[in-house]
């Protein structure tokens, strides 16, 4: 089926979706598509209603509900077949790659880079020498890194000091490549060693590289500290991407206590050109659920 013709017959059935009980769409006149200001970027399952199963029709579907972006956290276990068509879909219809993670280790389990041991950071190299031919093959830019729990056995400087040497090491494998690692800072558990966006400013700071840079997850540091604001102003130099979920629940905006659309407003004024991804679950269940995301997205984006 022509492109032109998929648009416009998904969009008639979405509209059949939306007649059915759902929030209904505003397009785009000239495009025939929704122009958000900033680049959110859904992952597969989040329209999996309404789109199929099948990954590339998700990523069609997200395309004509205006999003430019998109972000698959597990892209590096996929079969490069299926990385390959992806990114075909993904070119086709507009979309840029986000963000995958760099899978080396279970870090909810392990101390990996902390401890310093020269077994987990070799397998943190090797994992980030396949994150550079994953990403040319899904045309990204950006890779999360976690560098695992604390080592309680060891001083808090030395374990920094650990890090520190292993994102260097890391830089130096991406940045002939143009890639940036971007370090995530969590709320999972108190014992990951990487919690805080000014910590987090600080271990790019020392790693001192283009390739090294912070992803600055909302909700995750909500939960943290709060201020997110203020905070992204102190550490907007190392900024390179956002991820988005409201507290609590981690769910779509507007369903929770955090203020998107200042939010938004803010890194929309401070030029922001990165991608915002949309690491949550849907606040309801089924296809009005998935429009209601949409919706959600329509209603923080209009600042």
């Amino acid at each position: 089926m022509k492109r032109r013709n998929f648009m416009k017959n998904s969009l008639l059935s979405t509209a059949a979706v939306a007649a059915g009980g759902a929030t209904s769409i505003a397009a785009n006149p000239s495009t025939g598509r929704r122009h958000f200001k900033l680049k959110y970027a859904p992952h597969l399952g989040m329209f999996e209603q309404i789109a199929g199963s099948d990954p590339l029709a998700q990523l069609k579907f997200m395309a004509e509900m205006g999003f430019t972006a998109f972000e698959d956290n597990g892209m590096m276990g996929r079969d490069v077949a299926l990385q390959e068509k992806m990114a075909n879909t993904m070119a086709t219809f507009g979309i840029q790659m986000g963000v995958f993670v760099v899978a080396f280790d279970n870090w909810p389990l392990s101390t990996s880079l902390t401890s310093g041991d020269q077994g987990w950071r070799d397998k943190f190299l090797k994992t980030c020498h396949e994150a550079v031919d994953v990403a040319k093959r899904v045309n990204a830019k950006w890779m999360t890194v976690v560098p695992g729990n604390y080592d309680r056995r060891l001083p808090i400087g030395i374990q920094t000091a650990n890090v520190v040497e292993s994102l260097r090491r890391a830089a130096e494998i991406f940045e002939p490549h143009g890639l940036v690692m971007v370090l995530e800072p969590l709320s999972d558990t108190p014992d990951l060693f990487m919690r805080y966006s000014d910590q987090t400013y600080l271990l790019c700071k020392a790693v001192n590289s283009p390739s090294c840079k912070i992803l600055f997850d909302m909700w995750h540091m909500q939960r943290n500290e709060g201020r997110l604001i203020k905070n992204m102003e102190l550490c907007w130099d190392e900024i390179a991407y956002f991820q988005i979920g409201d507290e609590p629940g981690r769910k779509e905006p507007t369903t929770g206590e955090i203020n998107y659309k200042n939010i938004f407003k803010y890194i929309h004024s401070r030029g922001f050109d990165g991608i915002l991804g949309m690491e949550h679950g849907n606040f309801s269940e089924g296809k009005d659920g998935e429009m209601a995301v949409i919706k959600a997205y329509e209603t923080v984006d209009d600042f």
